[in-house]
């Protein structure tokens, strides 16, 4: 049901570009092939593809992952419904390193974020072009856009795969603003915390993927909005260039609930939060009645077992704060109106883009490590091929 409505959204768009899960899309994408299954005269290549060495159970580092190698036909099996793409651009998520855990509640909390084993590929989010189909919604060098693989090449028959008209822009735009990262902080920001003008919004990770646009949004709808980041040169970028009203390094904060009440003396009507640990429970302690809290993500405490957030519950009973957690999936049925204002902001440049993109599958690992240690500005993306 899930798979038919997403095929029927995207069809229905024309743009075919969507779904996320900031923790949410996991299917298997076969990122290899089993040349033993079947002999052609065919075109064969030899893939290239990312993959965890053990499960991952702390903090991440780049020997966790080596590169595999495996033949590769590019010629598709009459009958069999396959597409084979030549991967463009890869999404690089922290929420990756839940599936690479030996245990995550995610993993078993639904079927879209299931674990990964050791010498598996690993399917992600991006963006490709066919190099050949037997499945009649695609054709030869079509540009796709949705789930396919930390590799070279990826096999897949459609699921949570669509055509995508990159209507003018970049390739990478659609990885990033205008796929999931866009429709995630589109969704929790007017869906789960359903500002009004004026309002005061804070928003943890701001030079994210997702907290960047965060703060956007809500400049652009009328409200005052703080960000943190972790470095001067983000504090700067944020507020020159973004429009932040203010922007602090938490890493220079040693008492985050006194640096809130600074930024905020009239107390917090919104929090996006990405981070989770002491930033969540700062936040709750500093809401107004009636806040709002959209929990998107929990990098800090992804890689700590010992680091929980225990905010204040008797301030979210008796100031009634909604706390929620969300799933873009969730909101596909915002899809068209998420596109259509994201683009209008785009064409009038009201909206700016922050992208970090690495050049190189080899770099797919150091691009992922880096997330937990903050060195992106923007939605990271790996170039794996040339268009």
């Amino acid at each position: 049901m899930f798979r038919e409505g997403f095929r029927e959204n995207h069809e229905a768009l024309e743009l075919d570009d969507c779904l996320k899960l900031h923790h949410f899309f996991s299917f298997k994408v076969t990122s290899t092939f089993n040349h033993s299954t079947y002999i052609l005269a065919t075109m064969e290549v030899t893939n290239k593809y990312i993959v965890i060495k053990a499960q991952i159970d702390g903090k991440p580092q780049e020997n966790d992952f080596e590169v595999k190698t495996q033949p590769f036909s590019l010629s598709v099996k009459p009958g069999s419904n396959d597409i084979i793409i030549k991967n463009l651009y890869v999404s690089i998520d922290p929420y990756q390193i839940n599936r690479m855990k030996t245990v995550s509640s995610s993993q078993k909390a639904s079927e879209f974020a299931v674990g990964i084993s050791p010498g598996e590929a690993i399917d992600a989010y991006g963006v490709g072009r066919v190099v050949a189909s037997d499945n009649p919604k695609f054709e030869k060098d079509d540009y796709v856009v949705g789930l396919i693989s930390w590799g070279e090449y990826s096999i897949s028959q459609g699921f949570i795969l669509n055509k995508l008209d990159p209507m003018g822009f970049p390739l990478t735009y659609h990885v990033g603003l205008l796929g999931l990262s866009g429709l995630t902080a589109y969704s929790g920001l007017f869906e789960i915390c359903k500002p009004k003008k004026g309002e005061k919004v804070f928003v943890s990770a701001a030079s994210g993927s997702v907290g960047n646009l965060v703060g956007q949004y809500a400049k652009l709808f009328g409200c005052y909005v703080v960000g943190c980041a972790g470095s001067p040169n983000k504090v700067k970028l944020l507020k020159e260039k973004l429009g932040f009203d203010e922007v602090f390094n938490y890493k220079e904060e040693s008492d985050l609930n006194s640096t809130l009440q600074r930024y905020f003396p009239d107390g917090i009507d919104i929090y996006f939060d990405n981070v989770g640990g002491e930033m969540l429970e700062a936040a709750v302690s500093n809401m107004n009645s009636h806040g709002r809290v959209a929990l998107c993500g929990i990098i800090s405490e992804y890689t700590n077992v010992i680091k929980r957030a225990t905010p204040d519950l008797l301030n979210v009973i008796y100031k009634r704060i909604t706390i929620q957690g969300f799933l873009a999936g969730d909101y596909l049925h915002l899809f068209p109106e998420f596109v259509t204002t994201t683009v209008d902001h785009l064409q009038t440049g009201k909206i700016h883009v922050l992208e970090d993109v690495s050049v190189g599958l080899e770099s797919i690992p150091s691009a992922f490590v880096g997330l937990f240690r903050g060195d992106n500005v923007g939605k990271k993306i790996v170039q794996v091929s040339e268009d």
